[in-house]
């Protein structure tokens, strides 16, 4: 090829172990009129703490955002670095490689359009004007995944331009790679030496034997972004006519083909989502949504669920393609799963160790790079919808300072070249798992999944709190044995002590206690022995064998005297004897323990059991009755499925002390059965506040820790959709 660069990577094939990189969630996407920046929704837009935090954990480079939306968002030539200045000198300082990104799944500021002519070189402008800014930086991202930005912008219509055609997306791809080419040719006249990183996803494509013609077309597609800057698509390549047809310049696909845009490392972004299955079998599929492509209707669903795929996914097939094709040094630049903590560390630990499989077999592969380091917000709806819904990378950014979670953990030990251990590894992840498939849409693991795996061991087998724990812990792949009273007496010391031998747990769980908050008065001897003398043994126990170990508090440990929602510093003041044995609960294994996890939580409310107020509500609503529900006391409710996974969380993250999980909001009573009421389409005037004379009282619980849980009105119409009760009383 005429012109083209020869790869040099990072350095000699033979060396460095395998490194962790990092990267910052950036993406500057525009909809409609609207801008949308990550760097804010994530709030590392004002956090420069973040940046000691990747270092604490021995990240040795990372893909940094000088977004060009961001730097000149009005006027090409009026340019604000003051942001990036500081950040940037700070990477410097903490001897973090910088990976300089410009584009990241935008069009560009309010002025350009990755379908303007002028886009590619309006961009290499811009680049040059940031590598005389900062011309130490060696290695560039001019930009992220250019065909699935192309994709999801001219072909879906996700993002502006919002086009729909497979026309505007190879113009718009085009576009964006001759702009890439042209901004190395930038940075290069100021730093000869300087890199390029292109990354992209590559997922691959299965279908049936009827669609057999659209996987392949969608395979051939998916290298077409790395074949135009490698100089590839000359006259003989299979895109080059539809390049031509669909109007991308002769001239524009001319420079290309020089080769002059050949990276000099590959970035994969792979992620669970990326290989596709096309199933023409809509009747198989009734709860997925079928496309078209003019021809054929079909379903496009994950590979992953198809167990005949089992052998053909996986990032380990992905990297050895993109090795084999192309024989350029291969980064992992993006490793992230939006889900429960476990299922995030198992895919991790996936990623690192095909990456060290295919550098045993000869492959290239320099890092993998913890991606969303401080989550995401509303990549579900691929920034659509203003949800809010945050998904949690390394760092749990809900409160005032990021805390790292166990993915940061088992990245920074995988980091240093150390085998990272943890019982969650003990089963594999969803997509492993027999019930990830269509066929067979099982997602709990069984008792024989799990019989040589290290459990968790979990009180209180006939409450609600402990069934759920059970059914979540099923669920998520966490081996676990849910004991009675018969099984583990929590006030006997020969009891627990059998257990724990029996078992071997990893950590402790207890749900099990005295509940029936109207009778602790006239039972106060039994309570404090359920709610005080048990957990008190139960810690002890744990302490002695090196376990973790979990328990439960109450709202009631506050009076409701103070005026505002109670956070974890305040003083307990309880103004009953069940408020009285939590509190004195708390303080027993606190002064023993400062390592245990402390869960104050209320008026919880669950899909899998009728015993709670908004279910006898709804009952009694149904039946033509009146409900009696107090004005003047207020309360957070707690979905109960929100709750158990927030705690798992907090314990796989090897969190301590007293922690405050609640749905976000406060209300009285009277207001929450009136709300469930009108939810539920039953008459909210049969909801009659009492007449009392007690003293208003406001126990409701907020965080200074941080606000894990969602809005309680988001949960309440998830109680509604789910309920098992509710159901079997409609039906």
């Amino acid at each position: 090829m005429s012109g083209a660069r020869t790869p040099k990577g990072l350095g000699p094939r033979t060396a460095p172990p395998l490194e962790l990189w990092g990267g910052v969630e950036c993406t500057v996407v525009r909809i409609g009129d609207e801008f949308r920046s990550q760097l804010h929704d994530t709030g590392h837009w004002c956090r420069m703490s973040d940046l000691d935090q990747m270092a604490d954990l021995g990240v040795k480079a990372v893909r940094y955002p000088i977004v060009w939306e961001t730097v000149a968002p009005q006027v090409p030539t009026e340019l604000d670095f003051s942001w990036h200045d500081k950040r940037l000198e700070r990477l410097r300082e903490l001897g973090i490689r910088v990976i300089g990104g410009l584009v990241h799944h935008g069009s560009g500021p309010r002025y350009a359009s990755m379908l303007d002519p002028q886009f590619p070189r309006m961009l290499g402008e811009y680049a040059a004007r940031v590598a005389e800014r900062y011309p130490w930086i060696d290695a560039w991202t001019p930009v992220n995944e250019p065909l699935t930005t192309a994709r999801f912008s001219c072909l879906y219509g996700h993002w502006y331009p919002h086009e729909r055609s497979l026309g505007a997306m190879f113009r718009g791809l085009a576009n964006e790679c001759l702009g890439t080419l042209l901004s190395m040719r930038a940075i290069r006249k100021l730093n000869p030496r300087a890199e390029l990183l292109v990354t992209e996803d590559l997922g691959k494509t299965f279908a049936t034997e009827r669609l057999t013609y659209q996987a392949e077309h969608e395979n051939h597609r998916r290298w077409l972004s790395l074949d135009l800057l490698a100089g590839r698509v000359t006259r003989d390549h299979l895109f080059h006519q539809w390049l031509i047809d669909n109007e991308v310049p002769e001239e524009s696909l001319e420079q290309l083909a020089t080769g002059e845009g050949t990276p000099d490392m590959l970035g994969i972004n792979h992620y669970l989502t990326s290989e596709r299955f096309l199933d023409h079998r809509v009747e198989r599929y009734r709860d997925i949504e079928p496309g078209s492509n003019g021809t054929d209707t079909y379903v496009d669903l994950e590979a992953v669920r198809v167990h005949a795929l089992r052998n053909e996914v996986g990032p380990a097939k992905r990297l050895r393609e993109a090795w084999e094709r192309y024989e350029i040094p291969i980064v992992y630049s993006e490793v992230h799963h939006g889900c429960s903590r476990d299922e995030q560390v198992r895919w991790l630990v996936d990623v690192w160790n095909a990456c060290e499989r295919e550098r045993k077999r000869g492959a290239d592969i320099r890092a993998v790079t913890l991606w969303s380091m401080f989550g995401a917000v509303d990549w579900r709806s691929l920034l659509t919808r203003k949800d809010g819904t945050y998904d949690v990378g390394a760092f749990d950014t809900r409160a005032q300072t990021p805390r790292p979670t166990l993915v940061a953990k088992a990245a920074a030990a995988l980091g240093r070249g150390e085998k990272f251990d943890h019982p969650l590894l003990d089963l594999p992840g969803w997509w492993k798992r027999p019930g990830r498939c269509h066929s067979r849409r099982r997602f709990e693991m069984l008792p024989n999944d799990c019989s040589k795996a290290r459990p968790l061991l979990i009180t209180g087998a006939t409450g609600t709190l402990g069934r759920a724990f059970s059914r979540i812990c099923a669920h998520r792949g966490l081996a676990h044995v849910l004991t009675s009273r018969a099984e583990l007496g929590i006030c006997d010391d020969a009891s627990i002590a059998a257990a724990l031998e029996r078992y071997k747990p990893w950590a402790v769980i207890n749900t099990a206690g005295f509940v029936r908050t109207w009778e602790a008065e006239a039972k106060e001897d039994e309570c404090f022995r359920a709610n005080v003398t048990g957990p008190e043994k139960l810690a002890l126990a744990c302490k002695a064998a090196g376990l973790p170990f979990v328990t439960f508090s109450s709202d009631l440990v506050f009076d409701g005297q103070l005026g505002r929602a109670y956070v974890e510093p305040d003083k307990p003041a309880p103004a009953c004897a069940y408020g009285r044995s939590k509190a004195e609960a708390e303080a027993r294994l606190i002064e023993m323990d400062a390592d245990t996890l402390i869960v104050r939580t209320s008026a919880f409310f669950g899909p899998w059991d009728r015993y709670n107020f908004l279910v006898s509500t709804i009952e009694s609503l149904r039946r033509g009755e009146e409900v009696f529900a107090s004005d003047t006391s207020v309360v957070s409710p707690t979905y109960v499925p929100d709750l158990v996974h927030a705690t798992l969380d907090l314990l796989l993250d090897e969190e301590r002390g007293i922690w405050h999980l609640t749905n976000q909001g406060a209300v009285s009573w009277h207001e929450l059965a009136r709300e469930i009421a009108d939810r539920a389409n039953l008459d909210s005037r049969r909801v009659v506040a009492p007449d009392s004379a007690e003293a208003p009282s406001d126990t409701s619980l907020s965080s200074s820790r941080g606000l894990l849980l969602r809005p309680l009105d988001e949960a309440l119409g998830d109680f509604l959709d789910s309920s098992g009760p509710l159901k079997e009383l409609a039906g």
